[in-house]
């Protein structure tokens, strides 16, 4: 009985500082990271649109029409 008694409270003591830990550490944690995730995500937007506004070089600009002639 004691035995039993004492396992269960342990179980219920790593339970409940295993859940305590995800609630206050790792949650924050995620939130954060998901956080920064999306500013990534809308830097490159961003960076991704400077490069499709920017124009071609003139030499490129040849290479290119001359790869991919148009009909």
């Amino acid at each position: 009985m004691i035995f039993t008694r004492s396992v269960s409270l342990t179980n219920f003591a790593v339970a409940s500082s295993a859940l305590c830990f995800q609630v206050f550490v790792l949650y924050p944690w995620h939130q954060q990271l998901d956080d920064s995730f999306e500013e990534l995500k809308k830097e490159h937007r961003q960076l991704l649109q400077k490069i499709n506004n920017m124009p071609l070089p003139s030499s490129e600009k040849s290479a290119a029409t001359a790869a991919n002639p148009r009909p």
